[in-house]
């Protein structure tokens, strides 16, 4: 089993890499790393010594005084290379650097710079590096007004306020989740090769948008999904990755949403979900006290909907000990949107036998199993 660390496990990529790794447990055992053990000689050199690869992601991104920004990551590099050398290790160092290596900036000039001294570190230790070339991430969780200009305008247009856009221009963007699934294979690449690899890897792209374009794309989600709960259309992968992003930004007090019915003497009617894309809808009934669910998922967009009975719904973001309670009555019908990476169940809290609809919709990736269950039950 290969032992891996993670600099910076508590960011926004890598808190996604860790609990990546956590989907294959018989593959990958996690190495835990705090962010203060770059205040402690002894602890940085403890866990180094336990790697077998080690992907530094740990790094400054914005700072008033672009100095510090500059040798802030430059000290960290510094500092594990020390570490590894006191050790006499070698693990496989993958190294997040940008596609900002190229200006003529502060933060681009500490990514370069910081990849040069693992190159040179490797050359002479005899141990493997790769320097990640990443373009610019994006993905549920990442940090409003610090990671990306996604999160700060999917943010924004979930808590009523108007984004801005400060220069227009062509982005080259990947999903969170299709660079921890290209580290993985580098991992495994380079795992497999009979030498040491030292090499610059320019990371692929998924796809190239002008900001106005991504703004305008979530802008019409707000209009449909947020304010009137309808799926609005997704034509790919990428637009599925965009609206999952834009959905991670929703406060749980939207949830849930109430329903309108329309009764007349023949009963009662009430529409579940609008549709500009397809998927599967199907239902359930469950007993009194019975528990369904206990999983999450990584791509899978879901509604439940409570039509008869009464039920308590709990979501736990993974990595996270919070539980969400949301409790909904049959007699006013309403919904709840599962987010992906929350662990969610739902509970028959009714005397009466419970009716929930279910809608689910993914691109399925053989590839890429989506669903995957814990071990352990949420907290009650």
């Amino acid at each position: 089993m290969l032992t891996i660390g993670i600099t910076g496990q508590t960011g926004f990529v890598g808190s996604h890499l860790y609990h990546t790794l956590g989907l294959y447990p018989g593959q990958y055992r996690r190495i835990p790393f705090q962010d203060d053990y770059f205040q402690d000689e002894s602890r940085l050199r403890a866990y180094v010594k336990q790697c077998d690869v080690i992907v530094h992601l740990a790094a400054m991104n914005r700072h008033p005084d672009p100095e510090v920004l500059y040798q802030t990551n430059l000290r960290l590099v510094r500092q594990l290379i020390e570490a590894m050398e006191k050790e006499q290790v070698t693990p496989h160092v993958l190294f997040s650097s940008s596609t900002q290596e190229e200006r003529d900036n502060q933060y681009g000039r500490s990514k370069r710079e910081g990849r040069v001294l693992f190159e040179s570190w490797a050359l002479r230790s005899g141990g493997s590096f790769t320097g990640l070339v990443v373009p610019n991430v994006y993905g549920p969780f990442s940090r409003p007004n610090y990671n990306t200009f996604i999160a700060t305008f999917a943010h924004k247009l979930t808590h009523g306020q108007t984004p801005q856009i400060l220069g227009d221009s062509p982005v080259r963007l990947i999903y969170v989740g299709n660079l921890c699934r290209h580290i993985l294979e580098k991992i495994d690449t380079v795992r497999h090769s009979p030498v040491p690899v030292i090499e610059r890897d320019p990371v692929p792209y998924d796809f190239e948008e002008n900001v106005s374009q991504i703004l305008s794309r979530f802008q019409s989600y707000t209009r449909q999904y947020y304010d009137h709960g309808i799926i609005p259309p997704l034509t790919s992968p990428d637009e599925v990755n965009l609206f999952n992003t834009y959905r991670s930004y929703i406060d749980p007090g939207h949830y849930p949403v109430p329903l309108t019915p329309h009764s007349d003497s023949r009963g009662t009617f009430v529409e579940t979900i609008k549709l500009g894309v397809g998927g599967q809808v199907s239902f359930s009934t469950t007993v009194p006290g019975v528990t369904r669910g206990n999983h999450y998922h990584t791509r899978k967009i879901e509604r439940f909907t409570v039509i008869k009975g009464r039920a308590l719904i709990q979501l736990r973001k993974i990595g996270s000990q919070e539980i969400q309670n949301h409790y909904l009555d049959g007699s006013r019908p309403s919904y709840v949107d599962m987010p992906v990476w929350y662990t969610h169940n739902i509970t028959n809290i009714g005397n009466e036998e419970l009716y929930t609809q279910f809608w689910i919709n993914e691109w399925y990736d053989a590839a890429d199993p989506d669903t995957y269950y814990e071990a352990v039950e949420p907290e009650k």
